[in-house]
């Protein structure tokens, strides 16, 4: 597959990435404190798919791992907030099945992709280990955020998911350096400027 391909699906993933966050953003500014609209978890379902698929392309195991640990979160959060049921049972059970089948995929050809993936010759290991704790750094701030939504029965981004965004973010941004990869790097430099603004509006609200 050709790289303008394969770098088309890793940026349409990060402007949803954005445009979640752009969403979010506003609703909050609007309020004075932070909201969470239910199209901020439906477009980072849609968006997390996608980056996954880029990851794979890329031979990057960073990047597939983060998405796979955080693809049922959104899928609860829609839940938390009564909005997956609105959703049509065609699209549920293609959005739950879809990921099942990737993975079954990959592991049958196991023996291929695991070598290129963790001896890949462009990406030293060293670097790969950068990528892998920066994004489960980055896929805690879900873990955290979903243990916060589930001990209150609600979806909610407590003062705990924005500073582990914006550390994991720093770390992601670091990596998108090194790495020389554009798709990171621009949804990363948007990400933690609305980051550190949640955290100051968070401050504010409690203060």
């Amino acid at each position: 597959m050709s790289d303008w391909i394969i770098y088309s699906i890793g940026f349409i993933a990060q402007i949803l990435f954005s445009s979640r966050l752009i969403i979010q953003w506003i609703t909050s500014e609007k309020h004075q404190r932070v909201i969470t609209p239910s199209l901020f978890w439906v477009l980072s379902l849609i968006a997390s798919f996608l980056l996954f698929i880029y990851g794979y392309l890329r031979l990057d195991f960073a990047i597939m791992l983060g998405q796979a640990l955080t693809y049922f979160i959104y899928i609860r959060n829609l839940q938390l907030q009564n909005h997956w049921r609105k959703i049509p049972k065609t699209i549920q059970w293609l959005l739950l099945l879809v990921p099942t089948f990737i993975v079954i995929y990959y592991f049958n050809n196991n023996k291929i992709d695991i070598a290129l993936l963790f001896k890949n010759e462009h990406i030293p290991f060293w670097l790969i280990l950068l990528g892998i704790v920066s994004q489960v750094v980055f896929t805690l701030r879900f873990v955290y955020q979903w243990l916060y939504s589930e001990r209150h029965s609600k979806s909610f981004l407590p003062f705990g998911f924005w500073l582990l965004s914006l550390i994991g973010s720093l770390l992601i941004l670091t990596y998108s350096i090194i790495r020389r990869d554009p798709v990171l790097f621009l949804g990363h430099i948007l990400g933690a400027t609305v980051y550190i603004r949640n955290l100051i509006l968070l401050r504010r609200f409690h203060d």
